[in-house]
């Protein structure tokens, strides 16, 4: 007999120095002595929003008056299936407390230990730590002082997660570019990602890897070293679960829109994307002719946020 999926509610509480509220499972329940972002089932009738509200109510103490998709997340745990429906939490009243008598903590997530989490909650860990806006490079790639000032102006502009995408530029071009753009990147407090096989930057400063789509079915393992991000281009399901099966990051799925890099290609829609991305266990960056002001659109279709390459970078 198939087992009934359990649709748990789970919200993301931030303070103004971007700590988490964690809550401790009591150590005689499933997966007990674990952190967990504070949630419980939802109740048949509620929307998404009433149900964590309640929960947060009952559990908390606190009353939550808006609230906003982060991830959704399926794990089957062996004996029982898991849909973790994960919330932002925006306006609210009233201090948490343990109204159950269950631990608090407040953690920034670049602090919070995958391993002291529930499985179904670690790619919400990931999702915490990154931004909505994830910048691809434009073009001026032979023109590198044009290029890096570009750069810089992106990340004054608030960009903190860029993928170098210089195509155009051999493997030694490549390096040096990439060599010059990295302190400019951690001057401003943004991570770099190269776009370029794996071999051939290996020696290069970096904060991870981004992978083209075509080289996921090549790998029999995670690339890169332990602690960097490392995410891949995708344009279908399959793609996307290759990428979560390798243990990747993060994904960027496209086109979305119609967009000028690839006007050939067919657009997906924000109903094909969101159906696309529901059972992928990790964030994704929605791709292809976007802009800043889709933004909301791409949350509220299951997006982590926006990638994009005109959208983004100035000029």
């Amino acid at each position: 007999m198939p087992r009934k999926q359990i649709h748990v509610m789970a919200g993301v509480l931030q303070d103004e120095q971007g700590r988490v509220l964690v809550t401790r499972r009591p150590d005689h329940t499933h997966q007990g002595g674990l952190w967990e972002f504070p949630g419980g089932k939802l109740e048949p009738g509620e929307t998404p929003e009433e149900g964590l509200a309640r929960e947060l109510d009952e559990e908390l103490g606190i009353q939550v008056f808006t609230s906003r998709p982060l991830i959704r997340v399926h794990h089957d745990y062996g004996d029982r299936h898991i849909l973790l429906d994960v919330r932002r939490i925006g306006a609210h009243a009233g201090i948490p407390r343990g109204r159950e008598g269950q631990p608090l903590a407040w953690l920034h997530p670049d602090a919070m230990d995958p391993a002291r989490f529930p499985a179904a909650d670690r790619p919400i860990i990931t999702a915490l730590r990154l931004p909505q806006l994830l910048l691809i490079t434009g073009p001026d790639t032979r023109d590198p002082d044009r290029f890096l000032a570009r750069l810089g102006q992106a990340i004054r502009g608030g960009v903190r997660l860029v993928q170098l995408r210089a195509h155009d530029l051999d493997d030694p071009a490549y390096r040096t570019l990439a060599a010059r753009a990295h302190p400019i990147c951690v001057a401003g407090g943004a991570r770099l990602l190269l776009n370029r096989n794996p071999g051939c930057v290996a020696d290069c400063p970096r904060a991870g890897l981004h992978l083209r789509a075509r080289h996921l079915a090549d790998l029999t393992r995670r690339p890169g070293a332990p602690g960097e991000l490392v995410g891949a281009s995708c344009h279908d399901g399959a793609d996307l679960a290759r990428t979560a099966a390798l243990g990747l990051d993060y994904a960027l799925l496209s086109p979305v829109k119609a967009t000028a890099t690839h006007p050939g290609a067919h657009a997906l829609g924000w109903s094909r994307f969101a159906a696309l991305v529901d059972p992928i266990a990790l964030p994704v960056y929605a791709l292809g002719g976007l802009a800043p002001t889709d933004l909301s659109d791409a949350i509220r279709h299951g997006a982590q946020g926006i990638a994009a390459i005109r959208g983004l970078w100035p000029g």
